[in-house]
């Protein structure tokens, strides 16, 4: 069971890391539209117990990448594999293993706040729903807005409804594009600790971030997205994405 405030674990090991099944694969991975690629081929593992900020300037093609890896897009060259296969977001078994968190307008209009998580949860096999629900409604802020309708919610709110969405059901994988987009800085902690527990925990974990703070917590590695690709340290990435805005940290 998922639970929402578990305390950040220590993490792995270099040997425990390695030992670790891979859950996300890239092999020279070419994104773009058309034929027209928006960044460099992108080579990387992401294991269990892993998590890979893409950092980079807008534009980049950080979300791009993102997507191609995911199958969402069709890649211009190059292999994307999860749990060792490649990648089609039609399949059963995609859908149970991989949750993701893109856009804001992904979720049932007619429905309350608890019953699109609700949906969520149950669809995906989940256990003890209700207590899932609400244990994700407190962690979001969202416990006095469980009978609303999204369009009643504020962009925040409903930024933090898709997040929660996404914690109340089973998954290896978590896919997060700019998880801190409309969250307060309290907020933005809270959920890059309990991330970090959770890839400590065993999780993978892939996240789009322009947040140094975010990307130092949750991360264990980064790439900065550009022509040529580069591997970096999470502190590196954070000192990146700070020179790139100064008021981000």
């Amino acid at each position: 069971m998922n639970t929402p405030s578990s305390p950040a674990s220590k993490p792995r090991s270099n040997s425990r890391a390695s030992a670790a099944p891979v859950v996300v694969q890239t092999n020279k991975l070419l994104s773009g539209y058309g034929k027209v690629p928006v960044c460099g081929a992108v080579t990387f593992t992401v294991r269990a117990g892993e998590s890979m900020a893409l950092i980079g300037p807008n534009g980049a093609g950080k979300s791009t990448v993102l997507k191609t890896v995911v199958g969402q897009l069709e890649p211009l060259g190059g292999t994307s594999l999860v749990h060792g296969a490649e990648v089609d977001d039609r399949s059963l078994e995609f859908r149970r293993e991989v949750a993701q968190v893109f856009d804001d307008d992904a979720f049932f209009p007619a429905l309350t706040v608890a019953e699109h998580l609700a949906i969520v949860a149950a669809g995906h096999g989940a256990t003890e729903v209700e207590e899932l629900i609400d244990a994700e409604l407190e962690f979001f802020g969202l416990a006095g807005e469980q009978s609303s309708l999204p369009h009643r919610l504020s962009s925040g709110q409903r930024r933090r409804m898709l997040l929660a969405a996404a914690f109340v059901r089973p998954r290896s994988l978590l896919v997060l594009d700019e998880p801190e987009q409309r969250l307060d800085t309290a907020m933005r902690t809270r959920l890059a600790a309990r991330l970090r527990a959770e890839v400590d925990g065993g999780l993978a974990l892939l996240v789009v971030s322009h947040d140094p703070a975010f990307v130092r917590t949750a991360a264990t590695g980064a790439l900065f997205i550009a022509d040529t690709i580069r591997p970096m340290t999470p502190e590196a990435a954070a000192v990146a994405i700070s020179a790139e805005n100064p008021h981000a940290d």
